[in-house]
This record gives structure tokens, sequence and C-alpha cells, in this order.
């Protein structure tokens, strides 16, 4: 393994371990490898294969929102705010849950319900580690995200974006007007060259 990716490892683990996220673990039964993934600001993701533990837990089915009726329901408001949960993403065993195992997922989304239940489909929209809080009047905007604070502190500030009128979710623009294509996912098509020769 080259030195720059020992490195990354390095850095990664030393800063999982600070925040308290990783212990120590002496006499592991299950151990799984380390597989970094790199992400579009130059950094890694630090991520472990847990294939086998995950074929022997039992699936849970709790299930994540339906992506055409979140972005519905987050169209047409005036303000919009987008936070992003801090990382919901050996010789060390984790103290909080690793994104890879396969019940994370239904598991994060159950808690999110639980924890937004009474704003839910009315000021927030939760798509597992994503939250939108949306209003349609600028006044309401600052007591959403004053209520929904109240319920969820831990949100990875560089990843939060306030008090904007539109913005990419899920991979479409959301604004007062409604859906738009995000102009990043249809680039190619619209780079694309237009056909040379035409066969019958």
């Amino acid at each position: 393994m080259k030195t720059k990716m020992i490195l990354k490892i390095k850095e990664e683990v030393e800063k999982q371990w600070n925040v308290g996220f990783l212990a120590v673990a002496k006499y592991p039964q299950w151990v799984a490898n380390i597989v970094l993934v790199p992400k579009k600001d130059e950094k890694v993701r630090m991520c472990i294969d847990y294939r086998d533990l995950n074929r022997a837990i039992p699936k849970d089915n709790f299930p994540l929102p339906h992506i055409d009726m979140l972005i519905d329901n987050t169209t047409q408001h005036a303000f919009y705010s987008f936070m992003d949960g801090f990382s919901e993403y050996n010789r060390f065993g984790w103290q909080v849950t690793p994104f890879e195992l396969k019940n994370v997922g239904a598991t994060y989304q159950r808690a999110m319900v639980a924890l937004f239940h009474d704003m839910m489909h009315k000021e927030v929209e939760v798509y597992m580690d994503d939250m939108i809080a949306k209003s349609r009047k600028p006044y309401q905007h600052v007591d959403n995200l004053r209520k929904l604070f109240e319920n969820f502190k831990n949100t990875n500030s560089t990843k939060c974006i306030f008090e904007v009128k539109a913005s990419k979710l899920l991979g479409f623009i959301v604004n007062e007007k409604g859906i738009e294509v995000d102009p990043d996912k249809v680039k190619a098509i619209r780079n694309m060259l237009a056909p040379r020769f035409i066969f019958n």
C-alpha cells in the first residue's frame, strides 16, 4: 500500500478516535478490511468491507422515503436549509454504528422518523442523514430551524446550507417553482456529439 494511502488511513482513524467513534478491540470475533474510496474534495472515505458480517445479520426492512414523494413534498417553499448528519458512516472497534452494515440505513431512518415525527412532511423532510427544513414564509424559517435543532444538534456544519431559495436534493434542484433537473446530471448528454452515421 502506498505511503500516501497509509497516511490517509492514519488521519481518518485519528479523526474518528478523537471524536469517540472508535476504541481498541482486544479480542474481536469479527474482523473486516479497510477499503479507501476517493471523494470529490481530494479526500478519501474510509469504508469497511462487512460482506461476511452482513450475510449473518437479519435484514431490517424499515422503509426509506420514496425519493419522488420527498422531492414533491419539498418543492414550492420560499426558503430551504439543507443539513447533513455527521459521518454516519482493524484493531479498533466502533463505538458508533459504521455505515457499511446493511441495516444502518433502516435503523438511521427509523431514528430520524422517531426524532422528527411531529415535523415530518410539514417543516422537515428526512432521507437518512440528509435533512431539509422548508418554509413557505421567510419568518417561519428561523422558527422551523430552531425547532429542528432542539431535537438534533449533531450535524456536519461543513455540509449545511441555510436559508436558500433553491438547492440540490437527491439529484434534483428544488425551489419555489418546483423541480428542475440538476445540470450536472445531464451535462454528459448535453455535451454528446450528434451521430455522424445513420443506419436504417
